[in-house]
């Protein structure tokens, strides 16, 4: 099997990542690092009080944008929309009475979660629009994380349990869909861009 088709089995059409009012464009590409990373394929980048993002810092992502289907919207509702249409449930990450554990949460189902900004976290308006929150247990003073990290963590823990449900033993796509991006990204059957050097943090 090529590499292109290993990385393409792998992906999974059950989990997403929405990004709401994200200032830094660099905490967007780390995230869409760690999308690419763990398979996700779709990301939703939710602008409600920014502009629309018209590039995403370079350093970080180490150009995995262009691997990833990237949604971005300056409406919530048909953000929500277009998530609610396949069939996702959706959780915000917000420290509330009703939130649950991030290792409560069922990843073999389809889950997208929300991650708020820098400075304010989920808005209220999100909130109301979700199914639920989670938080990330945390035995620190302070009782909040990166959001490029929180991602990551959430992330991996939703790998893990894929992964030991056997979500990666099978394609997670339709043919037609990874032959779509297989067209999209250019490449013919065992051709593979290279491995950019890896980021070593300072």
């Amino acid at each position: 099997m090529d590499r292109l088709s290993g990385v393409l089995n792998c992906r999974q059409d059950n989990i997403t990542v929405v990004l709401e009012n994200i200032f830094d464009p660099h905490n967007i590409s780390a995230v869409m690092r760690t999308c690419d990373a763990v398979g996700v394929q779709e990301v939703y980048v939710l602008n409600t009080r920014i502009p629309r993002h018209k590039k995403w810092g370079s350093k970080s992502s180490s150009s995995a944008a262009k691997w990833l289907t990237i949604h971005q919207y300056s409406d919530a509702a048909q953000c929500f929309a277009a998530l609610r249409s396949k069939h996702y449930r959706i959780l915000t990450t917000h420290l509330a009475g009703d939130s649950v554990s991030l290792y409560q949460i069922d990843f073999t189902q389809r889950v997208a979660l929300v991650f708020g900004n820098e400075h304010e976290g989920v808005s209220e308006e999100i909130r109301s629009l979700a199914d639920g929150n989670f938080i990330i247990p945390q035995v620190g003073i302070i009782k909040s994380l990166n959001i490029s990290v929180a991602c990551a963590v959430s992330l991996y823990e939703a790998f893990r349990q894929k992964q030991l449900a056997g979500h990666y033993d099978k394609p997670g796509l339709t043919a037609q869909a990874m032959e779509s991006l297989r067209e999209a990204w250019g490449f013919m059957p065992g051709e593979m861009p290279e491995t950019p050097d890896p980021i070593i943090p300072a």
